[in-house]
């Protein structure tokens, strides 16, 4: 736009109605202050849009959530290393909980071995962050992830694969729910002034 110089604030402000736009004050500590002859409305818009590009740009770090049971088989051990190590590539942190009930608390070695499983399954794209610890009747350890985030997959084949569910009611939450979230409730993430410089952005 072109400098219209140091104005009166009346006459600045005459110039921005004849324009239909607005006079905006984009540097009040300048003596004069500064102000823009603009379309405020779409500034602001342009505004948005570009901070909403730079999130997207951004990498988001989820916390996702891998469950497990004592009894959980070494093939459902492969799937949810499979859906860890895929959260991790994300760019994405993951729980690791294993939930004992009755009497299954008194062998914590298995939920050990399990949690120990998964994490030396996916050493080359995570790090603990913490390791096993009991916590109630479950037992937890987090992982991080150790390289670089690749690009997320489409949503809709992400979601066709975090709806699966088995048998063992040990799901992964945030992308999968799990059959007995309903009773575990330990599962529970911008004028006045005398002169304004003023500069016509028409």
């Amino acid at each position: 736009g072109a400098m219209l110089g140091v104005l009166e604030t009346h006459e600045a402000r005459r110039i921005a109605r004849e324009a239909d736009l607005d006079m905006v004050e984009v540097n009040p500590k300048a003596v004069p202050p500064v102000c823009k002859i603009m379309d405020h409305g779409r500034f602001k818009y342009e505004e948005k849009k570009k901070q909403n590009e730079a999130k997207k740009k951004q990498a988001q770090v989820e916390l996702k959530e891998i469950k497990l049971r004592p009894k959980t088989d070494d093939h459902d051990i492969a799937f949810k290393v499979k859906h860890t190590r895929r959260f991790l590539e994300e760019g994405n942190k993951v729980k690791i909980t294993v939930r004992f009930r009755g009497r299954e608390i008194t062998h914590p070695e298995t939920a050990q071995r399990q949690i120990d499983a998964i994490v030396e399954a996916v050493g080359d794209v995570a790090i603990v962050e913490l390791y096993p610890r009991m916590e109630s009747r479950t037992m937890t350890a987090m992982l991080a992830p150790r390289v670089k985030p690749k690009p997320r997959a489409a949503r809709d084949t992400s979601n066709r694969e975090n709806s699966a569910t088995d048998d063992d009611d040990d799901e992964y939450v945030e992308d999968v729910l799990d059959d007995d979230d309903d009773d575990d409730d330990d599962f529970d993430d911008a004028d006045d002034a005398d002169a304004a410089e003023a500069s016509d952005e028409t």
